[in-house]
């Protein structure tokens, strides 16, 4: 039951690996893709470390809203879709943050 409260925190990391990923930056890309394996440590400080790198990974997403809506503009291509769908990933990605303010997610990981 855990892993389904979990899965947003899991697949955030997904996604910014595939973020990364796609720019290229396979380091970085790898090291989101093997963070959801820290979740398995039972300690207080993973829970705050991953609210802050989701919270971090939030304002990537922005960035990244702001830099494709950029390219697109200078191409005199659609954005508002790009829009639509990087904010939602962004929006997504923040409020999994808030998984660890669960009572049991809580619960696993108290000091």
């Amino acid at each position: 039951m855990m892993f389904v409260r979990l899965l947003p925190v899991i697949f955030s990391c997904l996604l910014m690996s595939a973020h990364f990923s796609r720019a290229n930056m396979n380091g970085i890309a790898i090291i989101w893709l093997l963070l959801p394996l820290l979740l398995l440590v039972k300690r207080h400080w993973v829970a705050k470390l991953f609210q802050i790198l989701l919270i971090f990974a939030m304002f990537i997403w922005i960035g990244a809203t702001f830099h494709f809506v950029q390219l697109r503009q200078a191409m005199g291509q659609p954005w508002v879709r790009l829009v639509i769908i990087l904010s939602i990933v962004a929006l997504f990605t923040g409020l999994s943050a808030l998984v660890f303010e669960n009572k049991y997610v809580k619960e696993r990981f108290k000091k």
